[in-house]
């Protein structure tokens, strides 16, 4: 939205709210502007969920998995897990053949990776980017 938009939604005058929004900027709160692109319209429509069990969860192992991770541009999201698996990642490609090269030339090939399993999404339910923060009251 414009900042005239933004301005008009929560009650402010143009100038108040650019001054507000510069120092959301500044403390950190917002990190960045970013448009949101159609995986179908640019021919990446596969998103697979591949959970990662590492050998072990050693300081080093956990650094040497998150910079490769960093790396790959196919992955668009990895979470530091609980449970029985160390990794959630969501990987976007154009193709099953892509994901197949995915893993073999990159994931499988990084030391410390004990298994993955991967889960292919049949649709897109919902995504935001938008955290609640209008909901959310501090409790």
């Amino acid at each position: 939205m414009t900042a005239l938009q933004l301005a008009d939604q929560v009650g402010l005058s143009p100038s108040p709210c650019a001054r507000r929004v510069r120092l959301l900027e500044d403390m950190g709160v917002i990190t960045g502007y970013a448009a949101v692109i159609d995986q179908d319209l640019v021919d990446l429509p596969i998103s697979v969920f591949a959970s990662v069990k590492l050998e072990r969860q050693r300081e080093n192992e956990l650094q040497r998995f998150n910079a490769a991770i960093a790396r790959w541009p196919e992955v668009l999201d990895c979470y530091l897990m609980t449970g029985q698996r160390d990794y959630l990642l969501r990987v976007v490609v154009p193709d099953l053949r892509a994901y197949e090269r995915f893993l073999n030339e990159k994931l499988t090939r990084l030391d410390g990776v004990a298994s993955i399993e991967s889960s292919f999404a049949l649709a897109q339910v919902k995504r935001s980017n938008r955290l609640p923060v209008d909901v959310w009251d501090g409790a």
